[in-house]
């Protein structure tokens, strides 16, 4: 088969990595990849969001399947655009991915089908935004309604900061992302990620992990996009996926069929689980960052076949074959990030590294000048380790970080710790 893959980050080289495993992959185009990507697939300077140009290329290159990775192509209606043109694509239309795409969308599809979720309430000015937490108090959350790149999500512990959090927002911090606004009763607990396929029809469960959202160890500092990863999440106990899958991932998918717009791809359902009782935080149209990563390494060569079956309507024939394992991902950031953050600094180091089923090094935001690997994003590098524990995982992953040479870029030390205890050197 002749694939091609969308986006250009850390998820895609780990999507890429899977996929070269599979015997039934022929060719591999990755648009617009980077630096890490090129050492194992083609690169194509396409842009992810123009539909008409993905279709055009798709075709002119006899391409069988797309995957596509980030959500920005999504919510641009790139999968309708390449259906009408009978290309098998890999991902949900542009109106299931308003389950990303809207805050507003998800809390209305959790009403109408029961699913527990954190009280809300949406808001188009600032000023009843800002009356509205004067009048429920904080702890808080305030989200942009829109896509924000994982970012336009404030956890605000007093009122003061979920009000700077309404200013930013109306004030065009997100972009149009923000042009309205939903806030949030604050949920307390632990959170987990749960992954599943869908088909429109049936759900298949393919695996559990937790993301580290906040900059700085023990959690603390603002959100990113994700500053490490593992699998599985202990949290997510048979008991407590058992009622994720009957109280929310099932009924979404009901609802969305109901309504004519039935889901098709991966849906990662962002959970908080507090007693044994899982409530939605958020869901995200396609595989987590760097969540797909733990995933990916754990997958393997059955990751292909399963995103095959789920764009054909195959699912219920389909089982996932889980090794005994576990996996971590530690993401190497350019310091400053999220704020503010330089470009272009020389990451060495990296040649000597291994590269199998067991280490990886997945770059998610490089680029290659004059034959040196540099930044060229906020989350640059996922160090990424499998071992039969995730002690050994988590020993393999900062092994590897620590033979990285690289001043200008930082990562936290206490990835897992939730799993595994405070690191002492943290």
């Amino acid at each position: 088969m002749n694939i091609l893959i969308l986006g250009g980050g850390g998820r895609e080289h780990a999507l890429a990595w899977a996929v070269l495993q599979n015997p039934k992959c022929d060719r591999l185009i990755v648009a617009p990849g980077n630096a890490g990507i090129a050492e194992i697939a083609e690169c194509a300077d396409l842009d992810g969001e123009n539909p008409v140009g993905i279709s055009e290329f798709a075709a002119e290159n006899s391409i069988d399947f797309v995957i596509v990775g980030p959500e920005a192509p999504l919510a641009a209606g790139v999968v309708d655009m390449l259906m009408d043109a009978g290309i098998l694509v890999f991902g949900p239309s542009k109106a299931a991915a308003e389950l990303e795409a809207s805050k507003t969308f998800t809390k209305e599809i959790c009403d109408a089908c029961g699913a527990p979720t954190a009280a809300w309430a949406r808001f188009t000015d600032a000023e009843s935004a800002k009356r509205h937490v004067r009048d429920t108090g904080a702890p808080i959350v305030v989200k942009a309604d829109g896509l924000a790149a994982g970012k336009g999500v404030v956890v605000a512990m007093d009122e003061d900061t979920a009000l700077a959090a309404i200013d930013d927002m109306f004030g065009g911090a997100f972009g149009a992302a923000g042009a309205e606004v939903v806030i949030e009763e604050f949920m307390t607990g632990e959170e987990a990620s749960f992954f599943v396929l869908s088909d429109g029809e049936t759900v298949l469960p393919i695996g559990t992990a937790q993301d580290h959202k906040r900059v700085g160890e023990g959690d603390t500092g603002p959100n990113t996009g994700g500053m490490g990863a593992y699998s599985p999440a202990p949290v997510m106990t048979e008991a407590v996926t058992a009622a994720a899958l009957d109280q929310i991932v099932k009924p979404t998918v009901a609802e969305m069929a109901r309504r004519g717009t039935p889901y098709r791809g991966v849906l990662y359902a962002g959970l908080m689980i507090e007693d044994g009782q899982p409530r939605l935080v958020e869901y995200n149209v396609r595989f987590g960052d760097p969540e797909c990563q733990v995933l990916m390494m754990r997958l393997g060569a059955q990751a292909l076949d399963l995103m095959l079956a789920c764009a054909e309507g195959r699912l219920a024939e389909m089982q996932v074959t889980w090794a005994e394992d576990h996996a971590m991902t530690v993401v190497m950031a350019a310091k400053g990030y999220p704020g503010a953050y330089a470009k272009g600094s020389v990451i060495g180091g990296l040649e000597g590294l291994p590269e199998d089923s067991f280490n990886m090094v997945f770059h998610a935001g490089t680029k290659k000048v004059d034959g040196q690997i540099t930044a060229s994003g906020g989350r640059v590098l996922n160090v990424t380790a499998r071992g039969d524990s995730l002690q050994e995982a988590r020993d393999r992953a900062y092994a590897m970080v620590d033979r990285i040479d690289w001043p200008q870029g930082f990562c936290r030390r206490d990835i897992g710790w939730r799993a595994l205890g405070p690191v002492k050197d943290a």
